[in-house]
């Protein structure tokens, strides 16, 4: 037995979440309570299952796993704290791995030593230099609270300052440099100078960067005079600080991030200061770059809830244009925040998180905004809106939507985005959403310009293989598979679709319907072929091939590749139409009765009088899934 596996078996599942605060009731052989990753008092959708270790919310979090999962997202830690915490309260040894050699672990305390030293030096020169200090009272509206909670301090101008002060401390140059505090000049050899050293950081605001653990990491520079670039300078990259894996302010904001179920990113250190000043500590910000999957992870780890707090410049349609250009989607320019509306969908879809933008308005930055009015920055918050809608509106702004070329224009540049999205039931939404907005009819909009899923054409057996009479197999496709095989097949023969149906209605069933597809592709496919039945004008494959949205080509090209050598034997490849839509019915009917029954449960332990509605509901599906069993039997009988 591993050691995952021993851990599993000696923690009760319902006792670690009981003891977890989650009030749990029996629910026939399972358990159920109100889900502890959100608000929600109303309907008890948090389900544990013994017999298999599990849990699940079916509200809005929509999360489920095991022990661990349970103890990561619930305390906010990685798989392997979660081992190691439950492991201990089982009294299983886990066995150890050392990240860092010794030396290496040496090397790196020496680092955030020297760090810590620097954080005090640029403090003590902040506070000889009341000018700078008048601007983060005065101009920026920080507190000496604020300003020493922070540890903000000054870079003098001097190009030898730092290394003077900290080489006559017993530091070297290597530990300076290595530190990120030097800057080296490499040796130019057509001249024949010699390398030279100097501070990296002169005449800006020092920021100290911590990591996650609250461990010195490294430093961020903010001008002082307007005229110097960059705005912003970060340590360089060394062994304790990474741009692409650091948040500034996730170790003082990592409580409230929980606490509020989300987090915010905005642009600019000194936003996440005024902020957290101001009472919103759930607030942290990048390196100054586009936001990379490593940064979301750390955050997934306390919330799925992810506010991106965008000034216009950022949020406005230049960016969005740029961050739609995929060339120019791993943006990684000093002190400019990039954009990137495909990478962050990407992301947003493979950690199942919810990112939202936030757009700011009348130009201002969020310390601005706060200062002006602490609850104009709570709305504009609570108001943001999902990337989709975000880049819709924002590329819809100002212009002309009457103008049919805008229109199309606007198309062009949303449908990729919406089409990328792994959830049906959103794109159909964002889809929608497009049509309300541009005034047009959906249909011209559906599956422009991508693709339905790819599907592969099922593997022939080796004893199959050369035997052009063999009917393909599909015994047990994924449901893409089973609704592309069905369409290609109905899409080389239209006329065999009027025989499903009375094949289905002689077997107690009804008619094939769009909505037996969940690939909103697939379903108009089949409305094209449906209609090729009730026309006269032209043969019914080259109606459907006329009539088919230029968007759905592609697909039809693979669906004509992938039944290309379907069974012959018209009565044969009927029976396998017909077995394929029952099995889609069926799964089907299955996800909902599962569905229907929790609630039905629910609903009779809290004297809901939904609970007879319910049992309605579990009668008909039930009734469904009896009758695409029985249809299924009559058609092995036949064999």
């Amino acid at each position: 037995m591993s050691t995952i596996d021993e851990v599993k078996a000696k923690i009760d599942i319902v006792d670690l979440v009981a003891e977890a605060g989650v009030k749990l009731r029996h629910a026939g052989r399972n358990y159920t309570g109100f889900c502890p990753f959100h608000d929600n008092k109303h309907t008890p959708a948090f389900v544990v299952w013994p017999e298999t270790g599990t849990w699940r919310c079916f509200g809005a979090c929509n999360e489920g796993g095991d022990i661990f999962k349970f103890v990561m997202k619930k305390e906010g830690l990685d798989f392997k704290e979660a081992l190691n915490k439950l492991a201990d309260r089982a009294g299983v040894k886990v066995e150890s791995f050392q990240r860092e050699a010794p030396e290496q672990k040496e090397a790196y305390e020496t680092l955030r030593k020297l760090l810590e030293d620097a954080l005090l030096f640029y403090r003590s020169q902040l506070l000889a230099n009341k000018d700078i200090l008048s601007y983060l009272r005065e101009k920026r509206k920080l507190t000496d609270a604020t300003i020493e909670t922070f540890g903000l301090g000054y870079a003098p101008r001097g190009y030898d300052t730092v290394l003077k002060h900290f080489t006559s401390r017993g530091y070297s140059e290597q530990d300076l440099i290595d530190s990120g505090l030097l800057t080296v000049r490499e040796t130019d050899q057509s001249t024949n100078s010699q390398s030279t050293v100097y501070d990296r950081f002169r005449h800006r605001i020092m920021i100290p960067i911590r990591d996650e653990q609250g461990r010195m990491a490294g430093f961020g520079a903010r001008i002082v005079d307007p005229n110097d670039i960059p705005k912003f300078l970060n340590s360089p990259e060394t062994p304790i600080f990474s741009k692409g894996r650091l948040l500034y302010g996730l170790d003082r904001a990592r409580k409230p991030i929980r606490v509020a179920d989300q987090a915010v990113i905005v642009e600019g250190y000194l936003d996440v200061i005024a902020l957290h000043q101001a009472g919103y500590e759930n607030v942290v910000s990048p390196m100054g770059t586009a936001l990379t999957e490593d940064q979301l992870r750390l955050l997934k780890r306390s919330t799925r809830r992810i506010v991106l707090a965008l000034d216009p410049d950022t949020a406005g349609q230049k960016a969005v244009l740029r961050g739609l250009d995929a060339a120019r989607s791993a943006m990684d320019r000093e002190g400019e925040f990039g954009f990137d509306a495909r990478g962050l969908l990407k992301n947003e879809a493979r950690l199942q998180a919810d990112l939202r933008v936030a757009s700011l308005s009348d130009g201002l930055d969020p310390d601005e905004i706060v200062a002006r009015d602490k609850d104009e920055w709570a709305r504009a918050i609570e108001n943001a809106k999902p990337i989709v809608t975000h880049v819709m509106e924002t590329l819809a702004a100002g212009q002309n939507l009457n103008d049919a070329k805008t229109k199309s224009q606007i198309a062009a540049q949303v449908l990729p985005l919406i089409e990328d999205l792994p959830s049906a039931m959103e794109r159909d939404t964002y889809r929608q959403a497009l049509a309300r907005m541009l005034r047009v009819d959906e249909r011209a909009l559906v599956g422009a310009p991508a693709q339905s899923p790819r599907v592969r054409r099922p593997r022939v057996t080796p004893r199959e293989e050369g035997r052009a009479s063999t009917p393909v197999t599909v015994a047990a496709p994924p449901s893409a598979n089973a609704e592309a095989y069905c369409l290609g097949v109905l899409f080389r023969r239209p006329e065999l679709l009027y025989r499903l149906d009375r094949s289905l209605q002689e077997g107690g069933l009804q008619a094939l319907i769009p909505d037996d597809f969940e690939y909103t592709d697939h379903q108009v496919f089949l409305k094209v072929i449906r209609d090729s039945l009730e026309q006269v004008e032209s043969d019914q494959h080259q109606f459907v091939v006329i009539h088919l949205p230029d968007s759905l080509r592609g697909l039809a090209q693979d669906l004509l590749a992938q039944t290309e050598r379907m069974e012959p034997l018209e009565d044969r490849l009927l029976e396998e139409l017909q077995r394929l839509v029952q099995k889609l019915r069926r799964l089907r009917a299955t996800q909902e009765l599962t569905q229907t029954r929790f609630l039905q449960e629910e609903a009779q332990q809290n004297g809901d009088p939904r609970a007879t509605l319910y049992q309605q509901q579990v009668l008909q599906l039930t009734r469904l899934i009896h009758s695409v069993d029985q249809a299924n039997r009559r058609l092995t009988s036949k064999r």
